[in-house]
């Protein structure tokens, strides 16, 4: 995925509070390195993050507190381009309907 990455391209990244969060910010770090724009989800902030979205520390239920920031991400930024979230495009190719 780092070879799609350029200068300016915005990611998220989900840094629980848990056993994996150092793993987690050493994959977020090269991408910081070839500049892009690190939206941390994580109970604290970290130098890797442009920005920082500050969750509960749930432990082993952090995915459920981690989840909700990104889907509302991605639901404000498909309004924000004009696209109905409720009704994507080509679903019928990936639904069965009978």
């Amino acid at each position: 995925m780092i070879a799609l990455i350029e200068p300016g391209t915005p990611c998220l990244v989900l840094a629980p509070g848990d056993e994996t969060y150092v793993d987690v910010i050493s994959g977020a770090m090269p991408m910081t390195a070839r500049g892009v724009i690190i939206v941390g989800v994580s109970p604290e902030p970290h130098e890797a993050f442009e920005a920082h979205i500050p969750v509960a520390d749930l432990g082993p239920a952090a995915a459920i507190v981690n989840a909700a920031p990104a889907q509302l991400l991605g639901y404000y930024l498909a309004l924000f381009r004009g696209h109905d979230p409720d009704k994507p495009r080509d679903l019928a190719k990936s639904v069965t309907v009978k």
